[in-house]
């Protein structure tokens, strides 16, 4: 079985930063899926479940309502592994040209009095919220990318490298 896109990415190289994930034709339109992430996966722990809970209905609530963006907004959600999140867009742009996008989200946490949505009938889990530390993890992500907007590191994946046999197929360990 092949590996996922995302699972070919050496995570012990990845930095903070907004990445091309993948590209998908569906039907007649390309989708793409962009890898946000927020921190450096298995040296930085991960961000906290309930901050993590905030910025997905701050962050998504922002995308869906961006008049330049919105009609191109199909998800907004976080990664398992809680060091980021995804976004899959209409279309298929560099990460650069989405960099003022994930940038201006972020942005908007910093300066949020509220969770919207998070009351018992619009959420699954309305208490598991942290505003304070969505804010931190925020204004520390957008810090980083202003200092780090003209690092190559910021927007391409670092690839894992795999053996290949003299046949021409790739190893892959366990």
């Amino acid at each position: 079985m092949d590996l996922i896109p995302s699972f070919s990415v050496d995570h012990t190289k990845i930095v903070p930063g907004i990445f091309v994930s993948r590209v998908d034709q569906l039907g007649s339109e390309k989708v793409t899926t962009y890898d946000v992430r927020v921190t450096k996966p298995n040296t930085e722990p991960a961000i906290d479940v309930a901050a993590m809970h905030s910025l997905e209905h701050i962050i998504a609530t922002f995308l869906r309502n961006d008049p330049e963006w919105k009609d191109e907004i199909i998800y907004w959600g976080p990664m398992g592994c809680l060091t980021g999140f995804y976004l899959i867009l209409k279309g298929n742009r560099p990460s650069r040209e989405i960099f003022e996008l994930v940038r201006s989200a972020f942005d908007a946490v910093k300066d949020s009095e509220e969770v919207p949505g998070a009351t018992a009938e619009n959420c699954g889990n309305y208490l598991m919220h942290n505003l304070g530390m969505a804010k931190w993890y925020a204004a520390r992500f957008a810090d980083y990318l202003a200092k780090n907007a003209e690092r190559r590191e910021t927007f391409e994946y670092p690839r894992t490298e795999r053996l290949v046999t003299e046949d021409g197929r790739q190893f892959f360990d366990s």
